[in-house]
């Protein structure tokens, strides 16, 4: 791990996450990795200008000092400019903050609505529920 005199001055970006609920991060930091809908992609300082949809997935932050912190998210848009990150997105959660139960509940859930086929079910909406689910699962390590 780094210690804040191992960083380099000048290479870190401004980065802004926001969810609906709430500004969720806003910080200096070294990287930004994310699921883009045409592929992961990561951001470092001076990237080129850059707008693209995020996909259900992981996100990974490394701050400053070289600590890293991992999320899931179910989606949003991410814009660099200047040296600056904005990334809106729809859900983001922290690894070590995700409610296993609960993920594991959506995933039978909506398992169980793709499973029966029952008439006026939403299988695109059940399909969506189950990635969502999954990839909490799977960032959560559980």
């Amino acid at each position: 791990m780094a210690s804040p005199n191992d960083v380099a001055v000048g290479k870190l970006f401004r980065l802004e996450i926001d969810t609906p609920q709430k500004a969720a991060l806003s910080a200096d930091v070294e990287s930004f990795t994310a699921p883009g809908t045409e592929g992961s992609f990561q951001i470092l300082h001076n990237h080129a200008p850059f707008l693209s949809t995020i996909d259900v997935g992981e996100v990974k932050v490394v701050d400053q000092f070289g600590n890293e912190s991992v999320y899931a998210t179910s989606g949003g848009f991410v814009e660099v400019s200047r040296n600056r990150v904005t990334f809106l997105a729809e859900t983001l959660e922290k690894k070590e903050e995700i409610d296993v139960k609960r993920a594991n509940a959506s995933k039978e859930r909506a398992q169980s609505r793709l499973e029966k086929r029952e008439p006026g079910t939403d299988f695109a909406r059940a399909h969506a529920a189950l990635a969502r689910a999954l990839n909490r699962l799977r960032v959560s390590g559980k």
